[in-house]
């Protein structure tokens, strides 16, 4: 087998880019390689034949557990059968995509052109695996931590991964659907297939891998969904002790209240009124419906 050529570049220049590339690129690929990354304008993976070369996107979403945040990596293709050119961009919040996996599998033998794009396309799709496992882990330790944390701060961080899912999905899917064309021929042009039978079995592979790490993506959302099902519970459940302990303590204070109200009426025959215990008389009537109370709402566990 006759191996491509590979160039690696990074944040290139115009001049690096077309010393690199030969051919005429169309306008737009040659203006998503040049382009910066820029977080929240990322673009969407694609995979494109045009008359003599592919132009592929690809982003990789990395988690940062220690920092609770995902950000991207975006790596750019062109190929050829005779070359393959990678273009690899550094974000502003992270380390660039790693190329070290692909100079290993270079490094075993000479690859053809299609085969070294299976070679990305399988990396690609492996840390989407690490990925899924890493908000796996995220969501456990935020489900362990749902007592002891503050509510505002376990809403922030439902939050913060909801929006991390679905922006991970909105990757992961065009990825997937990119690799579906080349199984399904839409990928080829001119006499020289890219992609024999061969090697579209190994890009059945990374589908295949693709479609497993969206499954367990849609199982990550589905955990996260019930933490926040169970912090909303949780917040339900401690308004309602809190509403218990208020309901008790204003019917505490309520008897007492009533029985200092009566004895406060301005009348002239009120019995206990002309009696020198009767202040005594009242108080025993409150001290008695207070303990009464209290060990109520105890047996009740309101209090």
């Amino acid at each position: 087998m006759t191996g491509a050529r590979w160039i690696d570049l990074l944040d290139p220049s115009r001049d690096e880019l077309e010393r690199a590339i030969p051919q005429t690129l169309h306008a737009r690929a040659l203006n998503q390689l040049l382009a910066p990354f820029s977080p929240g304008t990322e673009p969407r993976p694609t995979l494109e034949a045009h008359d003599d070369y592919v132009f592929g996107v690809f982003l990789v979403a990395v988690m940062v557990p220690t920092e609770d945040r995902v950000y991207y990596q975006e790596v750019d293709v062109v190929l050829t059968h005779e070359l393959v050119v990678t273009v690899r961009k550094t974000p502003p919040d992270g380390p660039p995509f790693d190329a070290a996996p692909l100079r290993e599998a270079e490094a075993i033998g000479p690859l053809a052109a299609g085969m070294f794009l299976y070679e990305l396309v399988d990396e690609v799709a492996e840390r989407y695996f690490a990925l899924v496992d890493a908000l796996d882990n995220e969501i456990d330790e935020l489900e362990e931590s749902v007592e002891s944390m503050r509510a505002e701060i376990v809403r922030d961080r439902v939050s913060r991964l909801r929006h991390d899912l679905l922006h991970v999905r909105r990757t992961l899917t065009p990825t997937r659907d990119a690799i579906r064309r080349i199984l399904d021929g839409r990928i080829e042009s001119g006499k020289k297939r890219y992609f024999p039978r061969e090697i579209e079995l190994h890009f059945a592979d990374a589908h295949d891998k693709l479609l497993r790490a969206t499954e367990g993506l849609d199982l990550v959302r589905e955990l996260l969904a019930g933490v926040r099902d169970y912090h909303q519970a949780k917040v339900a459940s401690d308004q309602n002790e809190v509403m218990k302990r208020l309901t008790a303590i204003a019917s505490i204070l309520f008897v007492p209240t009533f029985i200092v109200g009566l004895y406060g009426q301005n009348f002239r025959h009120i019995p206990e009124l002309n009696w020198g215990f009767g202040y005594w008389w009242a108080w025993g009537w409150i001290l008695l419906t207070t303990v009464g109370q209290i060990i109520f709402f105890r047996r009740k566990r309101w209090l």
